[in-house]
């Protein structure tokens, strides 16, 4: 019998059973290093027929990890390691026959090599791919789908606008809460990106956000959907104006074309440009571009599924992911078609984003974490559901008739903010220097927790609460239409902008305007930078590294977070098992992070410090 066979006859064994023979990643990576070295690629499918059995199981992410696993060949782990987690597991296999057969047929010389168990199926697996024990050799990969040890935070409570906590009681949870006012936030946002603005950074930014929720299947962020009534009246205006035109185009064509020789003394009529603000995530290259450019650069790609965006970035006829990383940054987009010599171009990109999907469909539409579209958005983790939750509990609530009415008024609150003209958000001196020394901390927690990885992502951070800040302003100030008097109203919001001229002002005549935020609305904003940054950590650890092999980055900053600016060998082992983390993965944590001078060994005896404390 040879080692397919083998093989073969084990997993029929393992699926009879039903066992899951690999629930950690230590024995899912040895799985795959086993049948690899012994089977070469005729033993994929059995590596996922293995791996299927197990609630975690990712077909996506067990193809690259067999794949690895050939390409690294890691000799010395046999199926023997295999036979031996299953029996862990309680799977009964006949092994002296099969091992009988085996050496019938090959010889008793290699019969040992197969079936040994080699003692690296217990041990992890360091950042070069080799096995390792003890101190500075263990440490764990997430799969996509897994949880931190750690609870992830939820967003502090905050008396944000009434339109908005209006929207946000939909949520039955804090988490729910949380989803629905970034929903709120990209969507509402997207509205106003022509009309509200702050500069940062030396450039204008308009609120468009992109934003990305990630959940298992059924864990509740198909709440999201009502977002995209808030936004539908808008969207069918625009069409049904769209389709007026079209209609007098066709009239005006059908003329022209019934006029025989005199169309030369006449221009031809120009089809209306194809507006529309929910533009579809399925789309093409070329398509997408088209639609941003027909609305003028603005624009909502609302998609209840990652994959409808990824598998349309993916194909022959993609490659727009570069669209949305210029989007963000209000880059100018162009194409130029070669067949009819078409050119088209807009100066200026509105595009917001609000899509939600499962674990596994995070590197689909976002390949790695150098990949810019990975620090430009906003992520939010949710849980997966572990109780059953009675759904009758808003029995009598029809929250799509609630949302259908909140966005026919959405719509209202839009035509004040458009008539009003521009709006500008004018921190003060005190709020630039409190938002300056938040970030100044989270760029250096992130330093020590991930070195390089998180640094974009922070910086692009601070781009992002500046303009929700700028848009939390606005949605304040039509709380009050006096607000929009700042003559006869003493405490307005608004405020002239410093270029118009003086007659100008004196008569009304005024487009733009400075805003300023209350101190409660800053500090509601910038409290959500800290849990923004440890949802973004865990979605993190689903993209492959471009530093560290394995890490489960929210956990590994929540404990040195914890921690504070000094701490002892032995507190650090404390809070790691009290966080359910493994001595010897902090440990591996430790050394690393001293070694890349982010922590300093104080005295020789155990004492650690942060680096930036003692610069």
């Amino acid at each position: 019998m040879d080692e397919i066979e083998s093989l073969h006859r084990l997993v029929e064994a393992v699926e009879t059973a039903g066992a899951d023979i690999a629930p950690t990643y230590i024995e899912y990576v040895q799985l795959a290093f086993a049948i690899a070295t012994d089977c070469g690629e005729a033993g994929r499918d059995y590596f996922h027929r293995i791996c299927r059995l197990s609630a975690k199981y990712q077909r996506e992410h067990a193809e690259r990890v067999f794949s690895n696993a050939l390409t690294t060949k890691h000799g010395d782990v046999h199926l023997g390691t295999v036979f031996h987690l299953a029996e862990t597991a309680g799977v009964t296999i006949r092994k002296d026959e099969v091992m009988n057969s085996y050496a019938g047929t090959k010889g008793t010389v290699n019969a040992p090599r197969l079936f040994s168990t080699h003692t690296c199926a217990r041990n992890k697996v360091q950042n070069n791919g080799t096995s390792g024990e003890g101190e500075g050799g263990e440490e764990e990969e997430l799969l996509p789908g897994s949880e931190p040890q750690h609870p992830l935070p939820t967003f502090p409570e905050a008396d944000w606008p009434e339109f908005l906590q209006r929207i946000i009681k939909a949520g039955s949870s804090p988490i729910q809460h949380d989803i629905m006012l970034l929903g709120a936030l990209t969507a509402l946002g997207a509205c106003m990106s022509r009309h509200v603005r702050c500069l940062y950074g030396g450039k204008y930014h308009h609120p468009s956000l992109q934003c990305f929720v990630v959940a298992p299947s059924a864990s509740g962020k198909g709440i999201l959907s009502y977002i995209r009534l808030l936004v539908e009246p808008i969207h069918d205006e625009i069409r049904k104006e769209v389709t007026i035109q079209m209609k007098a185009y066709k009239k005006e064509k059908a003329e022209y074309d019934a006029m025989g020789k005199e169309r030369t003394k006449k221009e031809a009529p120009q089809m209306p440009p194809n507006r529309m603000f929910l533009i579809s995530g399925n789309n093409t290259g070329t398509g997408i571009l088209q639609n941003i450019m027909d609305s003028d650069g603005t624009g909502l790609i609302c998609e209840a599924e990652a994959d409808t965006l990824s598998t349309a970035i993916g194909s022959d006829h993609g490659h727009w992911s570069d669209t949305l990383r210029k989007a963000f940054d209000h880059d100018r987009l162009s194409y130029n078609r070669r067949t009819d010599q078409e050119y088209r171009e807009v100066k200026k990109s509105y595009l917001s984003v609000l899509i939600s999907g499962t674990p596994s469909q995070v590197q689909t539409f976002i390949p790695t974490s150098e990949d810019g579209s990975y620090s430009r958005q906003l992520y939010y983790y949710m849980y997966g559901i572990s109780k059953w939750i009675s759904q009758f509990m808003d029995n009598k609530i029809d929250w799509e008739e609630i949302f259908t009415v909140m966005g026919l008024e959405w719509k209202e609150k839009l035509n004040v903010i458009k008539s009003h003209g521009i709006h500008t958000l004018q921190l003060t001196d005190k709020q630039k220097e409190e938002f300056d020394t938040v970030f100044s901390d989270l760029f250096e927690r992130s330093s020590v927790a991930n070195g390089r990885e998180m640094y974009s992502f922070v910086a692009r951070l601070a781009v992002n609460l500046c303009r929700i800040m700028s848009e939390v302003a606005v949605l304040r100030a039509l709380e009050n239409p006096q607000a929009y008097n700042f003559k006869a109203f003493p405490f307005s919001p608004f405020t002239p902008d410093k270029e118009i001229p003086a007659d100008n002002c004196k008569d009304d005549i005024i487009t733009r305007w400075d805003v300023s935020i209350s101190l409660e609305d800053f500090h509601a904003v910038l409290s959500l930078a800290a849990p923004l940054y440890c949802h973004a950590t865990h979605i993190l650890s689903f993209l492959p590294s471009t530093e560290v092999s394995h890490r489960p980055n929210a956990d590994r900053d929540y404990l040195f977070q914890k921690l504070g600016d000094e701490f002892t060998r032995t507190q650090l082992l404390e809070e790691a098992v009290a966080m359910g983390i493994k001595e010897n993965t902090a440990l591996t944590w430790l050394k690393r992070l001293t070694k890349h001078g982010k922590l300093i060994s104080m005295d020789g005896k155990g004492l650690y410090a942060r680096a930036c404390v003692y610069e």
